[in-house]
């Protein structure tokens, strides 16, 4: 059973029978889905649970008193409720929820929105701002502009579907579709003419022009008085956001200096501005911005930092102090389209990682500012402590850190000491105790120090260790370096051909981190050392010599 989040919820059958009942609750969750993308209420499984209890029957006159309890409840939402017998022999209500052509909202004139996991209330400003953001039908899928599917740019179409053919994103079965099949699948076309989303990204330069608000891009450069040295423009509509991120990643020579730090004997090569924080931006510029509204795109490079300011506020929900954790799809089609190209990762991670990279490489997380019109990314170019580096590298190599506890553990190294008031505000967390998973392996080591009680307790960094680097940790393979770890599998599939991951991970060394086998892997791949076939539990690795 998946997971609760912004299309799913589960809730109990006590809400919905009985004394219990608490048909004013489940209309406010109603409204929260059919004013987002529509989604599925699971009643009779309890939130902790994947099954409903193996003896648990639904009453044969249950879907249809919810189904009048919401009509009673709520304007413009409508709900589908479905019987279904679980695995186990247990059944549940399937609440079906679609998107609703008009505003949602509850009979007493309250209105909801779903965010990740949450039903959030609309309130003042908010409820027009939600009437005119929310088209009736989504901007991907109108076909305002009549262009027929056979008018795609050819050579566009192919590369696109070689791409999501070779993605291990993409399911096996939408792997075998046709073309044709494949484009109405990602909502490219519909019926005989191609939506504004198939035109944005495979339609010839001559419609896609024609599109409203197709992406424009510009890029300042600026020198330490303010005033502009350099710029290019992206605005003759020949490429389509895909190619936009390749094409400005490699045209603006100033994202590839870079600095040399002292490494011991050695020099150390750090970005300037790292890739894939540069190419997060650009993806969350052009996959989140409101194609319904006009504007540019701008990067605008100071001397101390890079701006990025995309047209439109932030999607309702999200606000820059939740924006690490709360996911909002703006342009559900274009993002999944994205994730399947494998050019951002999994919903709701583009900041995550922009904070490990930029907080590994000691320089401070990205400031996210909103106005009525627009929302500006900063990334600073300075490197405060250059020291952190070397720390937070040493500490991932010998411990196996997560993506949180290098978060943590950067923000902590670039302060003398944190409180758990501040690093909850930092981390955008609920409260002290959401910071465990952050937190309390890197306290059991003894890398991260505290003093005081609850939320006045003081988190820090023994500055002599991030001195000396000298961690404590026993002899283990969790240490090997990356380059012994690859000489290890690509040996161990000489041996053993086609075999699993979890067969190459018991022979050369459980006490390795799974991630960095598969990492490992993954790189093998990407250099041409190790093929695979299959998907997921069932692939299969062998070395190619």
């Amino acid at each position: 059973m998946s997971q609760e989040g912004q299309l799913l919820d589960k809730k109990s059958l006590r809400s919905v029978a009985g004394k219990t009942a608490d048909w004013k609750e489940l209309a406010k969750d109603c409204v929260a889905f059919a004013n987002a993308s529509g989604g599925h209420l699971l009643i009779g499984i309890e939130d902790d649970q994947g099954e409903p209890p193996a003896d648990q029957r639904i009453p044969g006159d249950l879907a249809d008193l919810i189904r009048r309890k919401v009509a009673e409840c709520t304007v413009n939402a409508v709900v589908l409720p479905e019987t279904v017998t679980a695995p186990n022999g247990g059944q549940y209500i399937d609440l079906r929820i679609p998107r609703s052509v008009a505003v949602a909202s509850t009979t007493d004139g309250r209105y909801f929105l779903r965010v990740a996991d949450q039903s959030k209330p609309v309130t003042g400003d908010d409820v027009l701002r939600l009437a005119t953001e929310r088209a009736a039908l989504p901007w991907e899928t109108q076909t305002t502009l009549l262009i027929p599917r056979s008018e795609v740019d050819p050579e566009t179409c192919e590369r696109l579907i070689a791409a999501l053919r070779a993605s291990d994103r993409v399911k096996p079965s939408i792997k075998e579709k046709t073309i044709d099949e494949t484009l109405d699948h990602y909502q490219l076309a519909h019926g005989p003419y191609l939506t504004h989303l198939g035109i944005l990204c495979l339609g010839q330069q001559r419609h896609r022009a024609q599109l409203p608000c197709a992406p424009v891009i510009q890029f300042i450069k600026y020198d330490a008085h303010g005033l502009k040295v350099n710029k290019l423009v992206w605005d003759d509509y020949t490429q389509n956001p895909m190619t936009l991120i390749d094409s400005v990643w490699q045209t603006i020579p100033d994202f590839r200096e870079r600095y040399e730090l002292p490494d011991g004997l050695y020099r150390q090569q750090l970005p300037a501005f790292d890739e894939v924080v540069v190419r997060e931006l650009l993806v969350n510029a052009l996959v989140h911005r409101p194609y319904t509204q006009r504007g540019d795109i701008f990067l605008n490079l100071h001397p101390d930092r890079l701006e990025v300011v995309n047209p439109g506020p932030l999607p309702l929900g999200v606000t820059p102090q939740n924006v690490l954790h709360t996911t909002v799809r703006r342009n559900e089609h274009l993002a999944r389209l994205f994730h399947d190209l494998k050019l951002m990762e999994r919903e709701g991670s583009g900041f995550d990682k922009m904070y490990e990279v930029l907080l590994s490489q000691g320089r401070q997380v990205p400031e996210v500012t909103e106005a009525f019109d627009r929302v500006q990314v900063t990334v600073r170019r300075r490197i405060p402590r250059p020291e952190i580096i070397d720390f937070i590298a040493k500490a991932d190599q010998t411990y196996q850190l997560t993506q949180r506890e290098r978060i943590t553990l950067g923000m902590l190294a670039q302060h003398d000491a944190m409180t758990a008031r501040e690093l909850v505000s930092m981390l955008e967390l609920s409260s002290a105790d959401a910071l465990s998973p952050w937190l309390h392996r890197l306290a059991d080591w003894g890398i991260v120090q505290s003093a005081g009680r609850t939320q006045a307790t003081r988190y820090f960094i023994d500055p002599q260790l991030l001195r000396s680097l000298q961690f404590s940790a026993e002899t283990t393979l969790k240490r090997i370096e990356p380059h012994r770890l690859s000489a290890l599998i690509l040996e161990d599939l000489r041996r053993y051909p086609r075999s699993a991951i979890g067969d190459i991970h018991q022979r050369i060394g459980e006490e390795i981190h799974p991630r960095q086998v598969k990492r490992t892997l993954d790189t093998l791949i990407a250099h041409g050392e190790v093929r695979f076939e299959g998907d997921r539990r069932w692939r299969r690795y062998w070395a190619m010599s």
